[in-house]
């Protein structure tokens, strides 16, 4: 079984905004393949399916951003799924915009979520799928900027990016972290890549940033 767990904050007041990519990225999943995110008992809401022969499930926290590992916890507690078989979907302001790395496991990277998440596992060997938001803010100015949604500009790559990580899900969920990072020797004529241990860096060719 697989977990796709993506990240962000509950509400209206905060959908589409920079910080909840990780919903974004898990709603296209949904629509592309036809499946419903239903509500839980817990702070979550969950889908699930069978890809390739494989189960999976794709997690929403309904808690706050900094809560994420509670629900991530409360999930695991009700089924049996190998922490390397966990990928968690995170914004990365450390990234420009549209640029996906994969971290197959390691520290917080400073995010809250991930943070809450190592914590309450008491482990960091999951998978992370970080995807760059930017960091065009000035000091001190981090929260509100997160918390804004994409400028009009950016949303060409940003739409090209999410349909990557779509892809990429499909991947994991079908054959796992190694299966993700075979998938990128396939997709040199769209993306360019610069794979190094346990990292990948992946970025669509119409970046600004290119």
């Amino acid at each position: 079984m697989y977990v796709v767990v993506g990240l962000g904050n509950p509400g209206t007041k905060y959908e589409l905004t920079r910080h909840n990519i990780g919903f974004q990225i898990l709603d296209s999943f949904a629509q592309k393949n036809k499946i419903k995110f239903i509500s839980s008992k817990k702070d979550y809401v969950y889908s699930e399916g069978v890809m390739n022969s494989s189960d999976f499930f794709l997690i929403k926290p309904t808690s706050f951003m900094n809560l994420s590992g509670v629900p991530v916890l409360d999930f695991l507690d009700d089924h049996s799924v190998d922490v390397e078989n966990i990928l968690v979907l995170v914004d990365d302001v450390n990234l420009p915009v549209g640029e996906i790395r994969l971290r197959k496991s390691g520290s917080d990277g400073g995010h809250n979520g991930i943070k809450s998440i190592i914590y309450h596992l008491q482990n960091d060997s999951f998978p992370r799928l970080r995807f760059g938001i930017g960091n065009e803010f000035e000091k001190g100015e981090m929260a509100e900027f997160v918390l804004a949604k994409f400028a009009k500009e950016e949303l060409s790559v940003i739409n090209k990016s999410i349909e990557f990580a779509v892809q990429l899900i499909e991947e994991f969920v079908s054959g796992g972290y190694k299966s993700m990072l075979d998938f990128y020797s396939k997709t040199k004529k769209n993306f360019s890549a610069n794979t190094n241990g346990s990292d990948a860096l992946i970025q669509p060719k119409n970046s600004k940033n290119e």
